[in-house]
This record gives structure tokens, C-alpha cells and sequence, in this order.
């Protein structure tokens, strides 16, 4: 876990050197720069996923001073810090044009419809957004063959993680007041995890494959070979284990109990976090 920097935030984009970044190695992974893109647009809008998690937690302080004080500026720096990583390997892209467009789209799905009925199962299903997406930086930085993207990947990653603990921490807090009992909550984990491959990051692809390759707008084939190549490269540095691990915290199983749970929802995840982007 980092440190805080006195800054309010456990790390900042300004203090890494991104003139130390090795353009040769970081072009060379054209398909880790296009999820890294994607990545990047849905960081940044988290301003309105922010928006709509503040109003379904109205009402609970401890709960909004965290989202909106750590939670969100957190993220976004995400965001900024991935804008600047694609800016600086590829000049030439016109990333405010493709985001302001995946925006335009992202927009009209993000909304409090698909959140859970209580506010402890809504925290669950956070708990489920977080592994899949601290899983999705730890399989980059590993698979990254340039220091400066391993750091901010290991960065990033090292936030979700921590963003997990306070969202589990809130759902045990909610839990005691609504007593879900654990089909609920194993209900809630399945149609998370079900729902992971989500609209936001097919979306976000797509905008990055037409600003980068213009010529190929409308080319559904080579999008999908592109979204295969993206999957293969991440595929071996996913960790099922520690995502099962994760996942499975909120219902708090008995030892005995827990290894018949792990090995079926351990295949489950496998398929989930590792099937095609696209």
C-alpha cells in the first residue's frame, strides 16, 4: 500500500517522470496501448459514475465524504494519468475528439438502474467492479515491457485493492442494518460477475479502434481480431486465485464450506475476466 503524499492522494502523476518512458518498447505493445486507451476514457468519466453513487448513498456521510474526497480523485487521476502515459507514446492520437465521442455514448448508459435494491448489495457488487479492474492493472504491469507503465499499472492496481477493503468494510457496515443472508449476497456477487464484461469497455474500444485506425471504422472482423490479441496478451498474467479470493470475502464462509464454493465460481471467474474484450 502506498504512503500518502501530503497531497491527499496516495501517489501523484506529476511526481513520475514520463520523459524516462521507452516509446520504442511502450509502441511495440500496440495491443496493450489500446486497452490502456480504453482504460483511460473510463477513468475519466467516473465524474458521472461518481455522480450517480453519491445519489443512491445520499443521506450517509461517512459514506459520500469518502467517494467524493478519496474514492473519485483517486480515479480520476487514474484517468489523467493514463491520458498522459498515450499522449506522450503516441502524439498523434486525438484523444479528447475519442473520448469526448465514447462519452457521448457512455453517457446515455450509466445511470442507477442497474444497482442493486440495497445499498449493502450495491456495495458487494463495487466489491466485484474493484477485483476486476485491480486484476485488469496487476495483468498489465505484468505483462508491460516499459518501466514507467509498470509503475503507474502497479500504481493503479495497489488503489483498487485499496478501494476494495473500504468498499467491503462499507458493505459489513450496511449488512449489519439490512442482514442479507449469503444467497443474497452470493446472488448479488454472480450477477456482478456476470455483468463484468460490460458495456463501458466495448464501447470504449471501439472509439480507440476508430481513432487509431480510421480506415478500419466499421471493420467488425478487425476489431475482433484486435480484441483477441488484447485478451491473449493479458490472459497469462490474470490471476484466478486471487480473484476468487477476493470475490468470495463478502460472504464470509466457513472454512470447510469455502473449498467447495471456490472451485466452480474459480471457473467461472477464469471464463469471465479472460474472455474476449470486444
Amino acid at each position: 500500500m502506498h504512503r500518502e503524499t501530503g497531497h491527499g492522494l496516495p501517489w501523484r502523476i506529476e511526481d513520475i517522470d514520463l520523459t524516462r518512458i521507452d516509446r520504442e518498447r511502450a509502441t511495440a505493445a500496440e495491443d496493450l496501448l489500446l486497452v490502456l486507451c480504453a482504460a483511460s476514457f473510463m477513468e475519466t468519466g467516473t465524474e458521472l459514475y461518481a455522480s450517480d453513487l453519491s445519489t443512491f448513498f445520499d443521506g450517509d456521510p461517512e459514506v459520500l465524504a469518502w467517494l467524493n474526497n478519496e474514492w473519485k480523485p483517486e480515479e480520476l487521476q487514474h484517468g489523467r494519468a493514463l491520458k498522459a502515459y498515450i499522449e506522450h507514446v503516441w502524439p498523434d492520437f486525438d484523444w479528447d475528439t475519442a473520448f469526448r465521442r465514447f462519452f457521448d455514448e457512455y453517457s446515455t448508459y450509466c445511470n442507477t438502474e442497474a444497482f442493486e435494491k440495497t445499498r449493502g448489495l450495491e456495495m458487494v457488487a463495487r466489491c466485484v467492479i474493484e477485483t476486476g479492474t485491480a486484476s485488469l492493472y496487476r495483468a498489465i504491469g505484468k505483462c508491460a515491457n516499459e518501466p514507467v507503465l509498470k509503475q503507474i499499472a502497479d500504481n493503479i492496481s495497489s488503489d483498487e485493492v485499496r478501494h476494495y477493503k473500504h468498499f467491503l468494510s462499507y458493505f459489513k457496515k450496511y449488512n449489519r442494518i439490512e442482514r442479507n443472508g449469503r444467497l443474497a449476497v452470493l446472488m448479488a456477487l454472480l450477477r456482478r460477475v456476470i455483468e463484468i464484461k460490460s458495456e463501458d469497455l466495448k464501447i470504449a474500444l471501439r472509439h480507440v479502434f476508430a481513432m487509431r485506425y480510421p480506415e478500419r471504422t466499421g471493420d467488425s472482423a478487425y476489431n475482433r481480431k484486435l480484441a483477441e490479441q488484447i485478451n491473449r496478451r493479458l490472459r497469462r498474467n490474470v490471476s484466478a486465485e486471487m480473484c476468487v479470493k477476493m470475490v468470495l470475502k463478502p460472504l464470509d464462509l466457513p472454512a470447510k464450506v469455502q473449498p467447495g464454493v471456490q472451485y466452480p465460481l474459480e471457473k467461472l471467474l477464469k471464463y469471465v475476466f479472460l474472455r474476449e474484450y470486444g
